[in-house]
């Protein structure tokens, strides 16, 4: 932009009050000075902007083009100087939040309801995708924080655990009773005939299995790679195969008998869950209260 901001003000003003006059006394400055920043306006863009008469001034065509342009972007400005205010004195502040489906589901939306119900004034929006998408976009800047798995270390990142999730293998009791009248297999062998159901080889999850089944030298002879973990576990309902899932979102049907979780030679460890984000330096009042809000109703 050739011209300064206070030389498109003066013009604006000019061009409301259709004097001079009054424009000077809301500007508080001379009639002399707003005649001279006119001037110098028009010198610059080489263009007549208003036509002088014993009654104001009225804008020329070309006066009133950059009217129209000026006219909306103070009036934006305005609308921005509102905007704060209103956010200062209701609190009104964002939050960007990146989470798995899985974990949006059964960690985060539970409590999310009470959270917005709490703080209306607090625009939160939420990206579904995986653990791993929501720490690159943490590191680029494009989300406040996200709720994952423990990740690997990550520079400049904070991680707050707030509970631990636990990985098992669940299945149907007929699924397993069909199993071995078709295979005759037994435990020792369970692993090499039955089929197995697992998230894909991005997802965070499937990599903390895949390092246990190495560890354990377990190798699976029929794989499905399944997109998300509600498929896992509706899969497992009807007697499908063998799922892997994490127990904590499997708890009542476990309870009921609805599915049963396959015995293992080697536990499989737990691991934890929590909100990450960029250090301190770059952690806003909204996710402190957010992070404070969610630890506090956690069981």
């Amino acid at each position: 932009m050739e011209n300064n901001l206070h030389l498109y003000y003066i013009f604006y003003t000019v061009s409301l009050h259709k004097n001079i006059s009054g424009a000077a006394k809301e500007l508080f400055i001379s009639q002399p000075a707003i005649s001279k920043a006119i001037s110098k306006l028009e010198q610059n863009l080489n263009t007549k902007l208003f036509t002088r008469s014993s009654r104001g001034v009225t804008l020329t065509f070309e006066g009133e083009l950059l009217f129209e342009q000026v006219k909306k972007a103070f009036l934006s400005i305005k609308y921005g100087e509102q905007q704060l205010k209103n956010a200062a004195s209701l609190g009104v502040s964002t939050l960007s939040i990146g989470v798995s489906t899985t974990l949006c589901k059964y960690v985060l939306l539970p409590y999310l309801k009470e959270f917005i119900k709490d703080n209306p004034h607090i625009k939160v929006s939420i990206n579904c995708q995986s653990s791993l998408e929501t720490i690159a976009a943490i590191e680029k800047g494009t989300l406040d924080i996200g709720l994952v798995g423990i990740p690997a270390s990550h520079e400049n990142l904070v991680y707050v655990p707030i509970a631990e999730i636990q990985d098992t293998f669940i299945a149907t009791k007929t699924y397993l009773k069909n199993l071995k009248i078709r295979e005759g297999t037994d435990k020792n062998h369970l692993f090499q005939n039955a089929a197995f159901m697992m998230l894909n080889k991005e997802n965070m999850s499937r990599k903390f299995i895949d390092s246990y089944l190495s560890k354990n030298q377990i190798e699976i002879g029929n794989l499905l790679e399944i997109d998300t973990m509600d498929l896992l576990i509706e899969f497992a309902k009807i007697d499908l195969g063998i799922a892997c899932v994490i127990r904590n979102f499997v708890e009542e049907e476990l309870k009921q008998g609805t599915l049963v979780e396959i015995p293992l030679k080697h536990s499989i460890s737990k691991r934890k869950i929590g909100f990450v984000y960029e250090d301190s330096e770059h952690v806003t009042d909204s996710m402190k209260h957010f992070i404070s809000y969610f630890k506090s109703r956690k069981t």
